[in-house]
């Protein structure tokens, strides 16, 4: 049974022995539901218009705390690459002339992407996602200080790795923060707008990196990262404002039991589980859907091989422009710049359609998750024309232009991969989106991080040319794969255990 609040003034009705019955009333709320459940009331909220609920906040708050997100994971993906320009320098700073840690340094902080969200996801879902953001946000400063006075590359690489490990936090949980913020049919360009920072990021990095270190010391890469992921820190702690439904309702819950003095008020969405064992089911969550989900798990081996492409070409760029075309440390960071013209024009035309497509099938009543997969389709080819395009030209070394430009299409071909299934786990997992998406970001993670090991082998065995084709040959044998994601994802997400 509900009861409605019919004052504005604060007052308390005594129980007279009446379990059933419930007034609750504040100068400072809106009218409260609560509702009789096995001798408990059950909070929620007010309406589908309630102000606390995050869908409802004006535009400009809801903005800006997409725009805090958005940041965060720019600077992340800013310093998954930002040493892969400077890292001659720093082995030799450092007394290393080892190969393969010269390729580690760089993929370290991304295999930290693997543990990090498998912890922090579930407990944003549980314990709500500001803590986790902040928390994580402090221990990436740290670590990143930690970084910059690092005297031998076994410390530098160590930090690495925990910078990785926290660093990891808003990829997972960014999407769950989307889906508490934003509206279906709108969620597309948000999405885009929080994945451009994935990707942009990465390229943005090695072309500040490129011409900071010809005018300062290596170690100023990370006292950068330092000072920018500070001012974001800040504004988070500021401006960031919880958005978890649970954790909403817990507060008001809490506020409900001392104006009322009623302490058998619990969260509707409480399942009565101790914190324990509630924080123990959270945290296996994202394992469970990565091993027992077929939908998870497919659609993160596909994406993980996709990612695993990105890494490799980060991992010979460098070499690639220095050896082939005589690219000075600094110039070698503008032939990033191809991947990011290329996502970002993949960025722009998939939000805008993954959006138009989503409003269309809501106005006919028809929607289903799997229509946010249809750009995949569509975009997925370019991964395959941007590689052989890249290869074979720098293979060639004709004028340096083109094997940019193949990395541009290359590009467009990876924000059709990421975005369209960021945006189908976050609609199709709804409040356990962070855990679906930290289940995805394991294998991507893994395969980013080794992937590049095998790069200096490969490419000196085959080349450039042969060496790109191999992987343009298995992306076109793995063309035909969103098709199939887009017509049997809906019955593989059924089988989904709850």
């Amino acid at each position: 049974m509900s009861v409605s609040v019919l004052s504005e003034r604060e007052q308390r009705v005594e129980q007279m022995g009446e379990k059933k019955h419930l007034e609750v009333s504040s100068s400072r709320q809106h009218a409260t539901a609560a509702y009789q459940f096995e001798d408990s009331c059950l909070v929620d909220w007010d309406s589908d218009q309630d102000p606390e609920l995050p869908l409802n906040w004006s535009a400009p708050r809801r903005w800006l705390c997409m725009g805090i997100i958005s940041g965060m994971t720019f600077v992340i993906g800013m310093a998954s690459s930002i040493l892969s320009p400077v890292v001659p320098i720093i082995m030799d700073e450092l007394h290393s002339d080892n190969e393969n840690l010269a390729i580690i340094v760089i993929s370290i902080f991304v295999l930290g992407f693997a543990f990090g969200p498998l912890i922090a996801a579930p407990i944003s879902e549980s314990h709500g996602r500001l803590m986790v953001y902040n928390v994580s946000n402090i221990l990436f400063l740290v670590f990143n200080i930690a970084c910059a006075v690092s005297s031998n590359m076994g410390m530098l690489v160590g930090f690495r790795f925990l910078a990785g490990c926290v660093g990891g936090t808003p990829m997972a949980i960014g999407g769950g923060t989307i889906h508490d913020l934003i509206r279906r049919e709108k969620r597309g360009m948000a999405m885009g707008i929080f994945g451009g920072g994935l990707l942009i990021g990465p390229i943005v990095g090695p072309v500040i990196a490129g011409y900071m270190v010809d005018a300062l010391d290596w170690r100023w890469i990370f006292w950068l990262l330092a000072i920018v992921s500070g001012t974001v820190t800040v504004t988070t702690a500021l401006c960031m404002r919880e958005t978890s439904a649970t954790a909403i309702l817990r507060r008001k819950t809490r506020r409900l039991q001392k104006s009322t003095g009623n302490y058998s008020l619990r969260p509707i969405n409480d399942s009565g589980l101790s914190t324990k064992v509630l924080l123990y089911r959270s945290i296996v969550r994202p394992t469970r859907m990565l091993l027992l989900s077929p939908v998870v798990s497919l659609l993160s081996i596909f994406l993980a091989i996709n990612y695993g492409y990105l890494y490799l070409l980060f991992a010979t760029l460098t070499t690639t422009f220095q050896n082939n075309y005589r690219f000075s440390t600094s110039s070698t960071g503008l032939a990033y710049l191809g991947l990011g013209v290329g996502s970002f024009i993949g960025l722009v035309g998939i939000s805008l359609l993954s959006d138009r497509l989503a409003q269309q099938r809501l106005a006919q009543g028809r929607y289903k998750p799997e229509h946010r997969l249809i750009p995949m389709i569509i975009g997925t080819p370019f991964l395959p024309i941007g590689l052989l395009w890249y290869g074979w030209s720098a293979e060639a070394q004709v004028h340096w232009i083109l094997p940019i430009m193949g990395t541009a299409f290359f590009g467009v071909g990876m924000v059709s991969t990421l975005i369209p299934t960021m945006a189908y786990l976050v609609d199709a997992f709804t409040d356990y989106a962070a855990s679906a998406l930290a289940a995805a970001t394991v294998l991507r993670a893994v395969t980013g991080a080794i992937l590049p090991l095998a790069a200096p082998q490969m490419y000196a065995r085959l080349g450039l040319g042969w060496g790109n084709s191999l992987l343009a040959f298995i992306s076109l044998a793995m063309l035909p794969v969103p098709g199939l994601f887009y017509f049997y994802a809906e019955r593989l997400r059924l089988k989904t255990p709850k």
